[in-house]
């Protein structure tokens, strides 16, 4: 996946990128604002993540997908952008995330707190339907965040962030194993999540949500 969206996105946004990477600014994290702010909605998002698949583990029970991945994944994964915030001596705008199930569903960020609440209440109305949208907001998730994470969340782009701000723009090492690992993560959850879907859908006829159709069917092997 990283080889795909580097690929297909890499000519169209070299230039934004060069000129996001000249404005940077030194903050006292040792991150410019830029990465700073990624970080901490890497933080949230991947808060999101967990938060709705937990939800979602305890409206579908039967459903093991969303359990299984809520705790053996995007549990470590919040925990591991926890970890990066503290770092870069960046507040964590979540600390007591881990206070479970009370924090499910709260977001308290300054900057973005307000979008993930959105977010999580839109997500967790769609998959009430039926446990079919509810893999469905899954695999939408799973598309989402490897866009977040590689390229630059919309929100952040409509906040006048460079429309490169994460893992293509960042030059600090530790975020680009960190967020390299969340992509790898990604991947694995949305096949996860298509095989559950095409097992009522019939197989290959998963269409992709948010990123292109070539770039999930590179992912799903095909």
């Amino acid at each position: 996946m990283k080889k795909v969206l580097y690929t297909a996105l890499l000519a169209a946004l070299s230039l934004n990128s060069m000129e996001a990477f000249a404005d940077k600014k030194s903050t006292s994290s040792g991150l410019d604002r830029v990465e700073a702010s990624h970080l901490t909605f890497m933080r949230e998002e991947e808060k999101l993540a967990r938060d709705v698949y937990l939800t979602l583990a305890e409206m579908y029970p039967e459903q093991s997908v969303f359990n299984q991945i809520a705790t053996q994944s995007e549990q470590t994964h919040t925990d591991t952008m926890r970890d990066k915030l503290a770092q870069f001596n960046l507040t964590d705008p979540n600390p007591d995330a881990n206070n479970l199930p009370e924090e499910i569903g709260q977001f308290y960020g300054e900057e973005w707190g307000w979008y993930f609440k959105e977010k999580f209440d839109a997500l967790i109305s769609k998959a009430t339907e039926s446990e079919l949208s509810a893999l469905y907001v899954g695999a939408f998730i799973e598309e989402l965040d490897m866009n977040d994470i590689v390229v630059c969340p919309e929100v952040m782009r409509e906040s006048n962030y460079p429309k490169v701000c994460g893992l293509e723009y960042t030059d600090e090492s530790a975020l680009i194993n960190a967020y390299s690992s969340l992509v790898d993560g990604s991947e694995y959850h949305l096949r996860a999540y298509v095989g559950q879907i095409e097992a009522v859908i019939g197989e290959g006829n998963y269409q992709a949500q948010y990123l292109s159709q070539e770039e999930v069917d590179t992912i799903l092997g095909r």
